[in-house]
């Protein structure tokens, strides 16, 4: 088995979750996307941060492309490696 995982990049709270929530019925991934609040270097306030939707693909069967775009449409983008 893999430890393959995506990390889509979202610009706040409410993007992120609308993300996650509709990650597992768009994509059919079978783990629940974990929602992680990523602060810019230096920066304490909320409204400064990124969201991060992790996704878990230990198959490998994901798309980067489609995530990437599936993120763009929250004004997001997915984190390359």
């Amino acid at each position: 088995m893999s430890d393959v995982r995506h990390v889509l990049v979202l610009p706040d709270r409410d993007s992120a979750e609308a993300v996650a929530e509709e990650l597992p019925d768009r994509f059919r991934v079978a783990e629940e996307p974990q929602i992680v609040r990523d602060a810019l270097a230096g920066e304490d306030d909320a409204e400064d941060a990124q969201w991060l939707v992790v996704v878990e693909d230990p198959a490998e069967r994901l798309d980067s492309a489609a995530l990437d775009a599936f993120a763009a449409e929250y004004e997001g983008w997915l984190e390359t490696p």
